[in-house]
């Protein structure tokens, strides 16, 4: 872990990621590639520690409120955040100044703020996304091993439910041969339609691979699917997008299934959602008059 001072912390699309690296260990991860310019080790995160600062002078001088996203290169709810509490920081800033928010984590650490984004949804909006890949916990602790169980994650979705908190679930990624059975994409179906979640961003039955870290997924592969790294040499060589042999007939029954639940069910239309900012007061003032 190393502390710096950061010179932004909002991006164009008013994302930010208070964090930087990550020690998840999903064996998956495209955070890993080299296109992303990490010039410290992944596991030695960094830390914007004046992170609330810049994002309190950056909330003041915005003239149109706006949905804020956290996550989408570093999990907010590291184990990190435990000492740092630095997304929390931020969360109260958003609700503070009357902001919508959004999260993207596969901890059920969210579940500690529960009481900001509550407060943050009843102004405004809250939505936590939460990335569920495989129904099966002893592959999870293979493919995803320092994270929250697929159980636990599962547990917490009911929670946000039950209080109220929209959800938005990410299949993704689905990695050929190993979580690509129509077995786990239904019991994962079946999760987010018990979740009431209110869309589920999957771009295809696949992942993708580029330079650092396809070399780190062959290492996991060859560690825990021993001759798997072979077939995946043989069937894709160095391609970027990997797609499941059974894309086809896994995403029927993904599209199928979300159209019956009245589920969002293309990434055009949950980025929409998760982008689009309800102007509660307005809409208030108006019905009182």
């Amino acid at each position: 872990m190393h502390i710096v001072e950061a010179k932004g912390i909002l991006s164009n699309q008013n994302g930010m990621n208070v964090y930087r690296g990550c020690v998840h260990g999903c064996i998956y991860c495209d955070s890993r590639s080299e296109c992303y310019g990490f010039k410290h080790d992944f596991e030695d995160i960094e830390v914007k520690i004046n992170a609330p600062i810049l994002l309190e002078r950056a909330l003041k001088s915005k003239r149109n409120k706006c949905m804020i996203g956290s996550g989408s290169m570093c999990d907010p709810y590291m184990p990190i955040e435990d000492e740092f509490k630095i997304t929390r920081k931020c969360l109260e800033l958003i609700d503070k100044y009357g902001y919508g928010a959004t999260v993207l984590t596969k901890s059920t650490r969210v579940l500690r703020d529960i009481d900001i984004l509550e407060s943050i949804n009843n102004k405004t909006k809250a939505v936590v996304q939460m990335t569920l890949t495989t129904s099966d916990d002893s592959l999870c602790k293979i493919i995803e091993p320092n994270v929250s169980l697929t159980s636990e994650r599962f547990e917490a979705l009911m929670k946000l439910k039950e209080r109220g908190i929209p959800t938005v679930v990410w299949l993704s990624p689905i990695l050929p041969f190993i979580n690509d059975t129509e077995e786990n994409i239904r019991a994962i179906l079946d999760m987010c339609k018990t979740a009431e979640v209110k869309g589920i961003i999957c771009f295809g039955m696949g992942v993708t691979l580029r330079d650092g870290d396809r070399e780190f997924f062959y290492k996991a592969l060859d560690k825990n699917f021993p001759g798997l790294k072979g077939e995946y040499i043989r069937r894709f060589g160095n391609n970027y997008e990997i797609s499941s042999p059974d894309n086809r007939r896994l995403m029927r029954i993904f599209n199928n299934e979300c159209r019956r639940h009245g589920i969002l069910d293309t990434p055009d239309k949950c980025f929409n959602y998760l982008h689009e900012f309800p102007n509660k007061c307005e809409q208030l003032t108006l019905f009182d008059l």
